[in-house]
């Protein structure tokens, strides 16, 4: 079946006027480009801050405050209340025995020294496998006995190690030392951190009472229903447990994605402008060809499909063409971000394309050209066909 007229006269033009139509693919394939490379950024930036939340928990019962002193030792009108430490075991039995409590673990922090870092680095201590927990691995694997430790990227660089050697804690009652066994991504505290098994530090730091607890519910159950059956068992251990994670780096990715949103726009606007100025030259040097079809019966509607249909291929190519190459610049910028600052990017923070999205993005490239050409295309179809006639 013969495309109908003004089909067949929009897909012709591009190759009527190549240069134009490559200074209008040029526009289409920057926007292409810009929109993929942009998705693709804020979806590393959010995998990064996941990684930083360790968000994964469905209920977390937070560390108790610390020590405010005996009363009325603060400053203030009143006397300071004391805040008693909650006997971690006690919480850790209530969490156990509750219903619908699936995985668990608990993590208290302390500080130590270690050689070759200056200052102290966080060493975060967990009872219970904490590999769920949502800690993202960049090489090796995480603990699973008590001599292990897991170390993010700037520690190895500043300690001069790589996974398999050994380090030494220093600053505790003892000395204590731990074999690195994998890498994780982790940015806090400039990435000064040693992760390993409470157990590992019973001799050197035996009081870990200030700690988190860290909880997966069974499929099926209530979040909201467990944390109110849970918070009663709490109560009296003056700890209060609450729904879903810490929620460190939740406001970033709410931010993160709405910069990502009015970016996209703005690129696809600029690009879209690129696209309308050719569009629009070239519809004025047609404007007597118009006239003459609109005069042997193309309708208004007629005269917009044969302006768009102009763009189409010029779109179709360009997006095509913008999408890997967006894609081939991400796997080249993100990996560098990551050495600018020290850090070693998994490959889930890197590979965060799929294929339900590369098709809607290569798509962009025709949906730019379009809205770049629909300004020419109303205007050509208001054009009254006199008037069309009489311009030179």
């Amino acid at each position: 079946m013969p495309l109908p007229q003004p089909v067949a006269l929009g897909l012709a033009r591009p190759f009527a006027r190549p240069a134009r139509a490559l200074a209008m693919g040029t526009a289409v394939l920057f926007g292409a480009i810009a929109v993929t490379f942009t998705v693709g950024m804020v979806g590393s930036l959010g995998q990064v801050m996941q990684a930083k939340a360790h968000d994964a928990a469905d209920v977390t019962v937070p560390a108790p405050l610390p020590d405010l002193g005996p009363p009325g030792a603060g400053p203030g009108p009143g006397p300071r209340k004391q805040q008693p430490k909650a006997d971690p075991a006690a919480v850790a039995a209530a969490i156990k025995t509750a219903a619908g409590t699936g995985k668990y673990y608990r993590a208290a922090t302390v500080r130590a020294t270690v050689s070759g870092v200056t200052g102290t680095v966080d060493v975060n201590a967990f009872t219970g496998d904490a590999s769920w927990g949502g800690y993202t691995m960049v090489s090796g694997r995480w603990i699973d006995k008590p001599g292990q430790a897991v170390v993010p990227t700037p520690f190895l660089a500043a300690t001069g190690t790589r996974v398999g050697d050994a380090v030494t804690l220093n600053g505790l009652a003892e000395p204590v030392t731990v074999r690195i066994v994998g890498e994780v991504l982790d940015p806090r505290n400039d990435g000064m951190q040693v992760f390993t098994d409470a157990s590992t530090l019973t001799a050197a730091h035996p009081d870990l009472t200030e700690a988190s607890h860290h909880i997966a519910v069974t499929s099926g159950t209530d979040v909201t229903g467990y944390v109110d059956a849970l918070n009663k068992d709490l109560a009296p251990l003056g700890v209060t447990a609450q729904a879903g994670g810490l929620g460190a780096g939740g406001d970033m990715v709410v931010t993160l994605n709405a910069l990502s949103v009015f970016l996209t726009l703005m690129l696809v606007a600029v690009a879209a402008l690129g696209v309308l100025n050719g569009v629009l030259l070239d519809t004025r040097e047609r404007v007597r060809e118009i006239g003459v079809h609109k005069a042997l019966g193309m309708t208004p509607r007629q005269t917009i499909a044969m302006v768009l249909t102009s763009v189409v291929v010029t779109g179709l190519v360009a997006g095509t063409l913008g999408v890997p190459l967006g894609v081939t610049l991400h796997g080249w910028v993100m990996p560098a971000m990551g050495d600018s600052v020290g850090l070693r990017f998994p490959d889930s923070v890197i590979a965060v394309y799929h294929g339900a999205e590369l098709l809607p993005l290569a798509l962009g490239g025709l949906l730019i050209a379009t809205l770049g050409a629909l300004l020419p295309a109303s205007w050509a179809a208001r054009a009254r066909t006199a008037t069309a006639l009489r311009t030179e």
